[in-house]
């Protein structure tokens, strides 16, 4: 057999490369990915920048080194008594409208007329904070509707003093908080499978073990989320504190430092220091809060229906 007779390998053709779209689609760049770049861009120009506009405008002081606005905040009992005076309206009012929106919303989950009664339920939530406060000012006023039926009742012998004052915010935040708290809660309860009760009552559960043993387990993870929400909401307070309150007493919140800071001293850097010092103290109640949740319950959410 001669050299000539021996097969000859073909020639190594050149590797194909693959499109440009199949190798982004293999590093998770498809065109699904890109349908979240306007909320991302949404997400960088109403919330990434102006809070980090604001950190760093927070630390240009007009006078001092770059913490002179945060040390003014905390050595000034005037500035930093706000914080506990929003807190003393925030968490009362989150934790109320909690234990009235869970057995409200474990009630109208089983109603009928469900959308109904939930949109009467909420409807204060598009009455909007001012409107809301106006009317509590015509109610609870000394002569308001409250007041003269309570003497006309013979209850008292004077008016209440229920506005400009704590009492007139935390009934201003009760009612615009509530709907937003029942909305959540009532997501999370519809979301229950109601064989998982209907079995607990099957073997004997009264109705108080099976809340305690069932839907209460389930709920901890819509419930700590709608504790967080409502809380950032309450602790914003601010035309509720201004117009059923008093400004520049128990209920001078810390939203009306920073407003006083930037419109009547023109300060904006310190006033830039208390939004950043408000969004700590939110930041770590809700930390707190989250924390908590996964001491309490730390098994699975599936338990739902779906």
């Amino acid at each position: 057999m001669t050299s000539a007779s021996l097969p000859t390998a073909a020639p190594a053709t050149p590797r194909e490369e693959a499109p440009l779209s199949v190798r982004l689609a293999a590093r998770g760049l498809d065109g699904t990915t890109f349908l979240v770049l306007p909320a991302l861009l949404a997400i960088l120009g109403l919330f990434v920048y102006p809070f980090a506009y604001g950190l760093v405008l927070s630390v240009q002081p007009k006078a001092g080194a770059w913490w002179a606005n945060y040390a003014r905040f905390f050595s000034d009992p005037f500035l930093y008594d706000t914080i506990a005076a929003t807190l003393r309206l925030a968490l009362p009012v989150t934790v109320l409208n909690l234990v009235l929106a869970v057995p409200i919303a474990l009630r109208v989950r089983l109603m009928r007329r469900q959308r109904l009664l939930t949109t009467i339920l909420v409807l204060p939530i598009t009455l909007g904070t001012v409107l809301v406060a106006e009317g509590l000012l015509n109610f609870l006023g000394p002569q308001g509707w409250f007041n003269r039926s309570l003497i006309w009742l013979g209850v008292i012998g004077s008016p209440l003093k229920l506005t400009n004052n704590y009492w007139g915010v935390f009934a201003s935040l009760l009612i615009t908080g509530f709907p937003f708290a029942f909305l959540l809660t009532l997501s999370a309860v519809t979301g229950i499978d109601p064989a998982l009760e209907q079995a607990a009552a099957t073997h004997g559960a009264n109705a108080w073990q099976r809340f305690k043993a069932v839907i209460l387990p389930l709920m901890l993870p819509g419930l700590a989320v709608t504790f967080c929400l409502s809380f950032v909401q309450a602790f914003s307070v601010f035309p509720s504190a201004v117009l059923l309150g008093a400004p520049a007493g128990a209920t001078r919140v810390i939203s009306i430092a920073a407003y006083q800071a930037a419109f009547e001293e023109y300060d904006y850097s310190l006033a830039s220091a208390i939004a950043m010092i408000m969004g700590a103290v939110q930041l770590a109640i809700v930390a707190a809060v989250l924390w908590g949740r996964s001491l309490l319950y730390t098994g699975p959410v599936g338990g739902t229906k779906g």
